[in-house]
């Protein structure tokens, strides 16, 4: 198996796994977490309602018992599009492939155990794309001005960090211009700088610095000052040992964080300005994760951990420290006992999404090395070509003067 093999299953299935844990606890607080489930979760729990098919505010969706949620539907529907087109993607790759996958191709979608369209399984915010790209026929590139600002873009953005392994910058370019589609604001902030942080992650012999760096590097406005303050809140505390510490962590995160949350303190009660466009605010879940990676030092079970039992938007927080921490650890780091029964549960093979996402990524990344060649030849060119032509400048120049 090639580096970029490994790494590409790594980070789909870590970010899978983290999903289909954090959903069954996606909402709620800490403390609720522990009561409904006699301590803190461990690993794969059942609904928080037995009868999920009724009971609000949850329904219809069966969350839990190892179900991957939108977040991986609408990573494996990215994937798909890039191994169709073989190349880095932007706003109209979203109009032209990817919302048709949304509205025209049945899939298992196992929260709703049947067959259904994924248009019927995403949020309004992903609806958006359906409404403003197939139906209003808007730019792509404007598409997401209007829509609710969240972390629905950033949610599903790893595959371009793979594409440009080890190049956070493009990483950031090409999610901004893809996400375009999709959001605005500080949620198409954060899936830009998601994709870097993962980017940062599956460059050979990269640590939890470089991502840190890669983020702070890319961040603009609100989501760098969230990022920032909770690299400060948290870099060189130890590392949790009990559950007493889990504890204090998420309570240190959470209130890094809160300054710049666009929700507020009640996830099912949002604020007034919740989900607006905002020059000062950021969507949590990216500096959360961020923060819970960097008090478990990037360790993949404690970070995933320490995102489900955080609650709130547990699943994609979960999504992104699973993705980046499975990008600095490889393959390995993800506990094949989770992996298999989310696979099971979900009636899903989530390696082979990562195998697709290599492929397609192989082709990409050697058309970008070409691209690379033929770039420095003419930077060679042109320097060459400057030294090259001072003498007769000089000598033109000396026969003007009188």
């Amino acid at each position: 198996m090639t580096w970029l093999d490994d790494r590409s299953v790594a980070v789909l299935t870590g970010a899978a796994v983290g999903d289909a844990l954090g959903g069954a606890t996606e909402g709620w607080t800490p403390e609720q977490i522990e009561e409904r489930h006699g301590g803190r979760v461990r690993g794969i729990v059942p609904p928080w309602y037995p009868n999920w098919r009724d009971a609000r505010p949850i329904a219809p969706y069966h969350k839990g018992d190892g179900h991957i949620t939108d977040d991986t539907l609408m990573t494996r529907a990215l994937v798909e599009v890039y191994a169709k087109r073989r190349t880095h993607l932007d706003a109209y790759a979203v109009a032209e492939d990817l919302v048709p996958l949304m509205i025209g191709e049945p899939r298992w979608i196992p929260e709703l155990e049947s067959t259904a369209l994924l248009l019927q399984r995403v949020f309004l915010a992903e609806k958006w794309m359906v409404a403003r790209l197939h139906y209003g026929h808007v730019d792509p590139r404007e598409a997401g001005v209007g829509n609710v600002v969240n972390c629905g873009a950033a949610m599903y953005v790893p595959p371009v960090g793979i594409v440009n392994a080890g190049d956070p910058r493009g990483a950031y370019a090409e999610a901004i211009d893809l996400t375009g589609a999709h959001q605005s604001s500080y949620g198409r902030e954060a899936a830009g700088v998601f994709a870097a942080m993962v980017a940062a992650a599956v460059a050979p012999g990269a640590t939890l610095d470089d991502v840190v760096a890669a983020a702070l590097d890319v961040a603009h406005d609100g989501t760098r000052d969230a990022l920032r303050a909770v690299v400060d809140a948290v870099d060189g505390t130890p590392p949790p040992a009990t559950d007493d510490d889990e504890r204090a962590l998420a309570r240190l995160v959470r209130e890094a964080v809160a300054p710049f949350d666009s929700v507020g303190p009640e996830y099912r009660q949002m604020s007034m300005d919740a989900r607006r466009p905002s020059r000062t605010k950021s969507i949590e879940e990216l500096p959360a994760a961020l923060g819970l990676m960097l008090g478990h030092r990037a360790d993949y079970r404690g970070s995933v951990l320490a995102a489900v039992n955080y609650g709130r938007d547990a699943d994609s927080i979960a999504v992104m420290a699973g993705a980046v921490c499975a990008g600095l650890g490889g393959s390995g780091v993800v506990p094949d006992e989770w992996l298999d029964a989310v696979e099971a549960a979900s009636k899903t093979d989530l390696r082979e999404t990562g195998r697709l996402m290599a492929a397609a990524a192989a082709d990409i990344l050697a058309a970008d090395r070409e691209r690379a060649r033929g770039r420095l030849a003419t930077l060679e060119a042109i320097e060459t070509a400057a030294v090259a032509g001072e003498p007769e400048r000089a000598v033109a120049e000396a026969g003007e003067r009188p």
